[in-house]
């Protein structure tokens, strides 16, 4: 009997540890998803009070007619830290988005620049995802359209533009009345219009060919399609929350050589009245000179200055 009681408080202790741990659980959840709406709503309002700036400064240009180099580079300095804002917001917002699934939070919107339709000279392409013969769900073969969702999305070719239609037809069957539709069809990032190869265009010329969204943007309308930078700043956020996961990849299978190859670059950065320099660390893993398996890559990092304090955090795995 003794031994039995013991057993029985045994069981009544487990259920209310396992209890308490749910609960702190459920807290800590709610915690980070708070934590990461705040977040998003901080960077959606730093990035309207950068917008805002802006057009208050071309106002003013437009209408005191001043037109000297310095407000020109002071223009230019404050389009690039608005596109860098925008993309921190939206990356920000998906991360709220991801983290609020797990709790309940406030609700939030961010406020974003309302996007114009693709414009009407562009090729349209259709793509059309053929409906199912049978019904799925009594097996029917009477079937009846009823109509067909148009989910367009922006793509490019190099230097020719077309709009990409995927149709997806409805029908319903006659026997049971119930209503069949393809699955909408797969995005690199959520909710996206712009296909992958107009994406990847856009994250080249970035970050790879060192032309700012304003520039790309300019280009963009004298081709005929107007993307404005808010709209493209919008784009470069959500494929940097999409490509994270990847980058964390990277990053710890360089971390984690034997041998690790360092240096730094420097980097002309645009600034108020002049030129700063920036700094581009790059770390690189390459054993095979070793005589070991693993695959050579390369992580890039990057920096206001030269501080020692940079190269510590990332070798730490942390952000300068």
């Amino acid at each position: 009997m003794k031994d039995a009681a013991n057993i029985a408080d045994l069981r009544a202790r487990l259920s209310a540890a396992e209890a308490r741990a749910a609960e702190a659980e459920k807290r800590a959840e709610s915690a980070e998803a708070d934590l990461a709406q705040a977040t998003a709503e901080a960077s959606s309002t730093e990035a309207m009070i950068a917008h805002l700036k802006l057009q208050i400064e071309k106002m003013r240009r437009a209408l005191y007619g001043q037109k000297s180099e310095r407000r020109e580079r002071l223009l230019e300095q404050m389009e690039l830290d608005l596109e860098d804002l925008q993309a921190t917001a939206t990356e920000d917002d998906l991360a709220a988005e991801q983290a609020a699934p797990t709790t309940t939070v406030q609700s939030f919107t961010r406020r974003k620049p309302s996007r114009k339709p693709f414009p009407e000279h562009l090729p349209r392409e259709r793509i059309v995802i053929p409906a199912p013969e049978t019904c799925e769900c009594c097996g029917s073969d009477r079937l009846a359209k009823l109509g067909e969702t148009v989910t367009e999305t922006l793509e490019v070719i190099p230097r020719r533009w077309k709009v990409v239609q995927t149709v997806r037809e409805k029908v319903t069957c006659r026997c049971c009345s119930h209503i069949t539709q393809p699955p909408a069809p797969f995005h690199p990032v959520p909710r996206a219009w712009a296909g992958p190869s107009l994406l990847a265009m856009v994250l080249f010329e970035k970050y790879g060919q060192h032309q700012p969204l304003n520039r790309q943007s300019e280009r963009y309308a004298r081709e005929g399609v107007d993307l404005s930078l808010s709209t493209l700043a919008d784009q470069v956020g959500a494929c940097t929350h999409a490509l994270k996961p990847l980058h964390d990849l990277i990053a710890a299978h360089v971390m984690a050589g034997e041998r690790l190859h360092g240096d730094d670059t420097v980097v002309p950065v645009l600034a108020k009245g002049k030129t700063a320099k920036g700094r581009a660390w790059v770390y690189v893993r390459d054993d095979a000179p070793f005589g070991r398996p693993e695959a050579p890559a390369a992580l890039f990092q990057y920096s206001r200055d030269r501080g020692q304090e940079h190269p510590v955090a990332h070798t730490n795995g942390q952000k300068s």
